[in-house]
């Protein structure tokens, strides 16, 4: 039983042949030696490069635990006879080895492509890895006690920090795994199900009112959306530092370019099937759905611009109206390119929901954005185009608005 549970998984998740896993492991030793000839080097500590393939590799195993779409392969799967035990141990296997194989394998091929390593040192990462999908998976089943998980995690990171470069850390590594191991031996299957009814409460909601209602009810049903918006909104406080020695009015929109880059609120017909189908069935919906929905992003990327200029004021001072401008413009036109590709190009054929959030086509609008202030930076006349662009721009919009008023 246990094999063929996580035979079933793996297939939905590497292919009916797993055809995918050989392309992913391909991308990884590409990857590899392209950056290994490049012959970049960057010194990394043995601890931060454990916390980073511990914190990724969690982040992924949390993302895939909750992926919607696993919750309706679950619910199946729990309704045939099982043991527990070993249906949990197949199903974090599974997911497991999806995150490790295709996600933290392409953030190792980086590591060890840029970094002097020993071979001891791929034991420790491979025991990190291990490592940081049973926390995760047990955390998860844990998840009602969030406060404790937090205080685990805590304490894990910081014995990371401050731990990470002794030579016997594995060890510990080891021993706070069976600690997991023995958390996932008392957990259910049901210990990984997450009940539909906020999700489908939300989706009931799009059928009546407000657009934006059903935006911020979806993102309250999506903890994970909000937390990856917060996290923008550190960046958004902590660039400035960073730009201080470039200090000047061309240097700003880089940081508006880098804070376009916020997956989940641009991905919203990809991850939603249903909603998909439902705005490309009816009479008129292009208009009264993506006009609204790109003015959500818009706010949302302008707050974090707001937040960005707010702190560049504190530590550098003399920002401008020219500096506003670019930054409402910046953040119209990555709202404007998200939703145009989320409407023209979707993305398909993802099986769970951390493929959406990983996916290539992520970059690029952040991409567009960042050319566009690289640009500016080396022409700045091309910032009174952009400003002519961003007026033509608004009034499409208004034009727009009045004709589809929600």
């Amino acid at each position: 039983m246990m094999k063929m549970t996580g035979k079933a998984f793996a297939k939905k998740m590497f292919g009916a042949k797993y055809e995918r896993l050989p392309r992913t492991l391909l991308m990884d030793v590409i990857l590899f030696w392209g950056l290994y000839i490049a012959g970049f080097q960057v010194q990394i500590a043995a601890s931060v490069r454990i916390l980073m393939i511990s914190a990724f590799t969690a982040g992924v195993m949390w993302q895939a635990l909750s992926s919607k779409d696993n919750a309706v392969e679950l619910k199946h799967m729990l309704m045939l006879p099982q043991h527990h035990r070993k249906f949990v141990f197949s199903y974090v296997a599974a997911l497991g080895a999806y995150t490790v194989l295709t996600k933290t394998g392409l953030l190792l091929a980086i590591l060890l492509a840029v970094s002097a390593w020993k071979p001891i040192e791929i034991t420790g990462m491979a025991i990190s890895m291990v490592h940081a999908v049973l926390m995760a998976a047990a955390a998860y089943s844990l998840r009602k006690y969030w406060y404790e998980g937090g205080i685990w995690t805590a304490a894990i990171v910081s014995a990371i920090l401050f731990l990470g470069n002794r030579s016997w850390f594995g060890l510990l590594l080891l021993a706070n795994s069976f600690i997991a191991i023995l958390i996932l031996w008392k957990a259910g299957g049901y210990a990984f199900y997450q009940g539909e009814s906020e999700k489908s409460h939300a989706i009931k909601q799009r059928k009546r009112g407000s657009l934006w209602r059903y935006f911020f009810r979806y993102l309250s049903c999506h903890r994970n959306y909000l937390v990856n918006t917060a996290v923008m909104w550190c960046v958004a406080l902590v660039i400035p530092y960073f730009l201080r020695e470039m200090t000047g009015l061309f240097v700003a929109p880089v940081g508006f370019a880098i804070l376009s880059l916020n997956t989940p609120i641009c991905i919203l017909l990809s991850c939603d099937r249903d909603l998909e189908q439902a705005v490309r069935f009816l009479p008129g919906q292009k208009g009264c759905f993506c006009i609204p929905y790109c003015l959500f992003i818009f706010s949302c990327n302008m707050a974090a611009d707001v937040i960005f200029l707010l702190s560049w004021q504190i530590q550098n001072g003399g920002v401008t109206a020219l500096m506003i401008a670019g930054a409402v413009f910046f953040a119209l036109q990555s709202a404007v390119l998200s939703v145009l590709l989320e409407w023209f190009y979707p993305i398909r054929g993802w099986k769970i929901e951390s493929d959406l959030w990983h996916h290539p086509r992520k970059y690029v609008v952040p991409v567009v954005m960042l050319l566009l202030a690289g640009g500016t930076c080396v022409w700045p006349v091309l910032l009174y185009v952009v400003l002519v662009l961003l007026v033509v721009e608004i009034a499409i919009l208004l034009f727009i608005c009045r004709r589809h008023p929600e």
